[in-house]
């Protein structure tokens, strides 16, 4: 793969050279996500430093017919970062850090698609702000990469996701020209709401440069518990009547006894290695009593649905722990086989328990090594299938279980995501979740913004 040397050296001449990357070791690592895809070598990698620059490169690219992808820290899991097929370019957003602004009066925030999640809360927290969403990625993905994917994460049950705290944004059309949508108001209603169409567009529409976050005052108080059940379904019949009972804990978060134990090994945590599943549950709010309170009915719900044990973090260091364990589950499993395959279906919480079941029952079938874990709290399980993507006999049985999970999801009113995008992975479900009319008016909305095709061909709409 290559592209013209003179296209070349019009980038360094723009871009500077440390900015510009044509060579196959400096490629590779941009040749794949977090998915398990096949790899795709860009022919270029651009990494401009500036929000001008940024829009200088995308009109390049265009007028020069490459196909552009992109890239936060590439975390993702459905394959959106992976490069178009043949001469295409990515474009990283590693260099666009900046947090543009804090406004603690009006509690709001501006930064560049670059700013790494988790650097974002710190920063808002040290001005006693709160900004909720945090997926489990959070220490390493980045903004920009969170707004195009719409980013869930462990709060999402009580604070919502990524879409819930975007007030507006600036992106680059396909000529490299800025379009500003939203403000730092809570209200606007002018013109259409492009920021809604961008948000989980997955790059397919147009390059953000900057976004404006919604912060939140932090709650005054919170208890977190650990709740151990004997048995998978209880643990999932716990979630559904919990919410069922009106009570809305910050985080609900599930973890299997395969996922229980490998987080144990890894980390020595103190988690009942003899549970069938555990939920580690959050609880906050404006006061003491009214986070106890609220505790209290927590713990009645899952003693009723059948906890063996329920566990009180005493501080926040122990607090600490358990969130700890849980962000690590992947990882943990990771560690057990050389392929993780990492899904995401969500459902009703009302339908998590037939979800849990068919999980299970798609696992024996297909005789695979499946960890279950996710935010049960709004129904967003992650089956994690551990394999050998090298035998291939095993990675059909792989291939026909993932079918297997869309096709209950969507039997249980579900949806094929609920964070981790459509990408290359799921595209050719999309018509099976929507209808044929949809994917057509998309189509049509992808070409009125893309002429070219050459925003992230492939991924999302296809």
């Amino acid at each position: 793969m290559s592209v013209p040397k003179s296209l070349v050296a019009d980038f360094r001449k723009v871009l500077g050279g440390d900015s510009v990357f044509v060579e196959e070791a400096d490629l590779l690592c941009y040749a794949y996500d977090s998915a398990v895809l096949e790899q795709q070598k860009p022919a270029v990698a651009l990494a401009p430093s500036t929000r001008e620059l940024l829009g200088r490169a995308v009109a390049m690219c265009y007028q020069a017919g490459l196909p552009i992808t992109v890239r936060g820290s590439g975390t993702n899991l459905s394959g959106a970062t992976v490069p178009a097929p043949g001469d295409s370019a990515v474009i990283l957003t590693s260099k666009l850090n900046r947090i543009l602004e804090i406004n603690a009066r009006d509690l709001y925030a501006v930064v560049e698609p670059g700013v790494v999640t988790a650097r974002f809360a710190e920063a808002a927290a040290a001005e006693g702000l709160f900004y909720p969403p945090d997926p489990g990625s959070r220490e390493v993905s980045t903004l920009g990469g969170n707004v195009a994917l719409n980013a869930g994460g462990l709060r999402g049950l009580k604070y919502g996701v990524t879409k819930d705290y975007v007030m507006g944004m600036e992106f680059f059309d396909h000529r490299g020209e800025t379009v500003k949508t939203g403000s730092r108001t809570i209200k606007c209603v002018t013109g259409y709401n492009l920021a809604g169409l961008m948000l989980a567009s997955e790059g397919t529409l147009g390059v953000f440069s900057s976004i404006i976050l919604k912060l939140l005052p932090p709650p005054k108080a919170s208890k977190a518990m650990l709740a151990a059940f004997k048995r998978f379904r209880d643990a999932a019949e716990a979630v559904a009547e919990t919410v069922a009972a009106r009570i809305l804990p910050c985080t609900l978060e599930f973890m299997d006894a395969k996922c229980i134990r490998a987080a144990e090994s890894f980390l020595n945590a103190g988690l009942p290695t003899d549970a069938g599943a555990i939920l580690l549950i959050e609880v906050d709010g404006g006061s003491a009593e009214g986070v106890a309170s609220d505790a209290e009915e927590v713990k009645a719900v899952c003693l009723k649905c059948g906890a063996s044990e329920i566990r009180e973090a005493d501080d926040h260091r122990e607090k600490a722990r358990l969130w700890e364990a849980r962000r690590n589950a992947l990882p943990s499993l990771a560690r057990l086989r050389p392929t993780t395959v990492l899904e995401d279906a969500t459902v009703p919480r009302s339908r998590l328990p037939e979800m849990v079941e068919a999980v299970a029952s798609l696992a024996a079938r297909h005789n695979l090594e499946v960890g279950v874990f996710g935010h049960a709290g709004d129904g967003n399980l992650h089956p994690t299938i551990l394999c050998d993507r090298r035998d291939p006999e095993e990675f059909a049985r792989v291939e026909a279980m993932v079918d297997g999970i869309f096709e209950a999801a969507l039997g249980l009113q579900g949806t094929l995501s609920g964070e981790h995008g459509i990408g290359l992975a799921k595209a050719r479900w999309m018509e099976k979740e929507t209808n044929r009319a949809t994917v057509e008016f998309s189509k049509r909305i992808r070409g009125a913004l893309d002429p070219k095709g050459l925003f992230n061909p492939g991924k999302k709409i296809v």
